[in-house]
């Protein structure tokens, strides 16, 4: 995984690190005037194995120009057909505390559809009790272009919205140009079901010990974008799905926006960082991610 170790801006005062760190495709320019992000969701998949955690990861395609080649959770953009009521086919009740993840329940169910469809389409894993053959027919259909409530629909299947568990909050630094508001949910993977990743848009996928993602990050084989190693390093504390679960109840749903911060090297701050303008901590550990080598790094401001 290559990477140049420069850490100087590039004309203009933009810190470009489609070259510093390859796979990241990521560009920030201070002073930049934020555009408003989108909303997103993320969705770690877990399971437990030999009395251990692992989450489902996928590596991105190189050629996409956000994150691409990066080990990340399946996620994405929130789509208009993912919004009440051209969406209709859920059921139960969502975790109480989604609510503290937007501002309308209307907003909340479209995040949680959204974290459904992007979790099947790119995990091949719905969030419903259906066979291993369904929840792959279904996503053979998704990702040959049909709308996932069209899908949905004509197989008389509910996404659960209960067993998407909140997580986290993160948003894109205001000083990039492609911004996300993306909410991170906790699913336990379901038990008849097999996961493939999406062959367009990732490369590959599998379930991972947070800690062995973690070592082979330290070690350069895997490239990870700080919200995605934050939430590794909170995991690789617990060993079982109840564990987890727990572990999210505690989480602060606050959202993160890490402010970036020139120099040499550069870093991405978090709230409670003295370089932060917020005091508060909003998520456990080091403050902020150092760039070093072509990778942020967990650090202590």
């Amino acid at each position: 995984m290559a990477a140049t170790r420069g850490v100087a801006p590039s004309s203009g005062g933009v810190y470009c690190l489609a070259a510093m760190a390859e796979p990241l495709g990521l560009s920030f320019e201070e002073g930049r005037a934020p555009s408003v992000p989108r909303d997103a969701a993320t969705v770690l998949v877990l399971r437990e194995r030999a009395g251990e955690l692992e989450v489902y990861c996928v590596v991105r395609n190189p050629r996409s120009g956000f994150l691409g080649g990066a080990l990340v959770f399946p996620g994405g953009k929130v789509d208009e057909a993912d919004r009440p009521p051209a969406f209709s086919r859920v059921a139960g009740s969502p975790h109480p505390r989604v609510h503290e993840l937007a501002d309308s329940s209307e907003r909340a169910t479209a995040l949680l559809v959204a974290a459904a469809r992007e979790t099947l389409e790119e995990a091949g894993l719905l969030a419903a009790e259906v066979g291993r053959d369904l929840a792959s027919a279904l996503t053979s259909e998704v990702r040959e272009g049909r709308r996932f409530a069209e899908v949905l629909e004509r197989a008389g299947v509910h996404v659960e919205l209960e067993r998407l568990w909140p997580f986290a909050r993160w948003i894109t630094p205001e000083a990039e140009a492609r911004r996300f508001d993306a909410r991170f949910f906790l699913l336990a993977a379901p038990s008849d079901q097999e996961p493939s990743a999406d062959p367009h848009e990732t490369t590959q996928g599998a379930f991972f010990r947070p800690s062995a993602a973690l070592e082979a990050f330290a070690r350069g084989e895997v490239q990870l974008a700080p919200p995605t190693t934050r939430c590794l390093e909170l995991l690789a504390t617990v060993r079982r799905i109840d564990e987890a679960l727990a572990l999210a109840e505690r989480q602060s749903l606050l959202p993160i926006c890490p402010r970036f911060v020139p120099g040499d090297p550069p870093a991405l701050a978090l709230p409670g960082d003295p370089a932060h303008e917020l005091a508060e901590l909003r998520v456990d550990g080091p403050t902020r991610f150092v760039l070093r080598d072509g990778r942020f790094v967990s650090e202590e401001g």
